[in-house]
């Protein structure tokens, strides 16, 4: 793999960038198509995309959003990012239950943390700087009166009831809180005062948020008169129709203490054949011909897997830098003989090898112990065949003797056992 990742560029190859989100499947739902490719070829606009801080990190559905933010700027326009330090009090409706509030004290420091994050993408230079908000700062001052008469009298209660969100809780058994309903006004509010700040005039979000980027389209529609614009993304899936980026119910978090760059690039790495192409589009600023010509290899080498490795670089060096990208590229190959296990820094090792099924064992477990414990081998008798018959490897040195020592002499105080060829586990040594 290169050590080089693409240029952080727009294709050139398109008229526009709305030509190049529509190509690369980010336009699911829109306000007025052409009006807003013609808005989009012109003189640079105001746009923005909010985030909730309902936890201490962005995920790999909000990355969808943080680089539409980034391809707008590229074409010369000027990002506002959000990051919601009073609807992150609330949170967006679920579909199935109510959300749990989280302190005051909480979500301010968890605005801090996604505010870093967004910050890492755009650029805060030039005449189209990105420049960061919180709608706490206009939400806050405001009493619950004056939040009645200026905003909420522009809102339908007809209307409010029919967003999908919205619907969907109104007919489940838990129903809805008047505070989850009230989310999407707060955010409609958001839109109208950008407006009025900062001239924004186009929102991205979510197709599944459409409802409230509309209430934001819709009221300054009622209050100013004019026409703003919205772009809702399509929820990205798996083509099996499962839910991307999640696994056993935890999303691929972009903070590398809840996902390490390890996993985050060997969840990229894992992508099936049927999804790749569709992933370098969304998340890689490879071109439109260097993406069809990574299709014409799934299709006629996909057993050497190039476009998922080039995705699995391309979206962990972007996220991580390229120096954690190489590290995690060098791991997995240490892993399989391909490299020095020696070599690896101990945070990359043990992040690898908490990916593996592993243990914890106090000093002096035997390499016949350690098989079983791992679930290497189901007995000690299968254990100390194994050994004998040549195929047992500890830190990659082959093994001869079944009652030879587990020492953890890898950084970190680990070792890795492996069984045959592919069939791998991790042992952390204690103190």
């Amino acid at each position: 793999m290169s050590s080089t990742t693409a240029p952080i560029a727009n294709d050139p190859s398109f008229e526009n960038v709305w030509q190049e989100l529509v190509y690369r499947g980010l336009v699911h739902v829109s306000t007025d198509a052409a009006a807003l490719e013609e808005l989009l070829a012109g003189e640079p606009i105001t746009y923005y995309c909010g985030f909730d801080p309902t936890a201490p990190s962005l995920h790999l559905g909000n990355l969808v959003q943080i680089l539409v933010l980034r391809r707008l700027q590229l074409a010369g326009h000027k990002p506002l990012g959000l990051v919601g330090g009073s609807t992150g009090l609330i949170g967006d409706p679920r579909p199935t239950a109510e959300r749990t509030l989280n302190t005051k004290e909480t979500v301010e420091e968890w605005v801090g943390y996604l505010r870093a994050q967004i910050e890492r993408f755009l650029s805060f230079e030039g005449d189209n700087a990105a420049r960061m908000v919180n709608n706490l700062d206009w939400t806050a001052p405001m009493s619950a009166i004056d939040f009645l008469r200026e905003i909420g009298k522009h809102f339908r209660v007809g209307t409010m009831i029919k967003k999908d969100s919205v619907s969907a809780r109104l007919n489940s058994p838990a129903g809805i809180s008047y505070t989850e309903f009230s989310y999407q006004i707060l955010q409609g509010m958001d839109f109208l005062e950008l407006y009025r700040q900062y001239d924004c005039v186009l929102q991205t979000g979510g197709s599944d948020q459409w409802g409230n980027l509309t209430s934001g389209t819709d009221l300054i529609h009622r209050v100013e008169g004019v026409s703003v614009h919205a772009i809702g993304t399509p929820l990205i899936t798996n083509s099996d129709g499962s839910k991307f980026g999640k696994s056993e119910g935890n999303a691929i978090w972009l903070d590398a203490q809840m996902c390490s760059p390890y996993a985050f690039y060997q969840f990229w790495l894992n992508t099936d054949d049927a999804d790749v192409a569709t992933r370098l589009k969304v998340f890689t600023f490879l071109t439109r011909a260097e993406i069809e010509a990574l299709e014409q290899k799934i299709a006629d080498e996909p057993f050497r897997r190039e476009a998922q490795r080039r995705l699995a670089w391309e979206v962990t060096a972007l996220v991580h830098g390229v120096d954690a990208a190489t590290a995690a590229i060098d791991a997995s190959q240490a892993l399989f003989g391909q490299g020095e296990l020696a070599s690896l820094d101990a945070d990359t090792l043990a992040a690898a090898l908490r990916e593996l099924p592993n243990i914890t064992a106090a000093p002096g477990i035997t390499i016949a112990q350690a098989l079983v414990e791992t679930g290497l081998c189901a007995s000690l008798g299968e254990a100390r065949r194994a050994v004998s018959q040549g195929g047992v490897s500890i830190d990659n040195e082959k093994v001869a003797d079944e009652a030879a020592l587990v020492t953890g002499a890898l950084p970190g105080r680990v070792s890795v056992l492996r069984r045959g060829k592919k069939t791998l586990a991790g042992i952390f040594i204690t103190e």
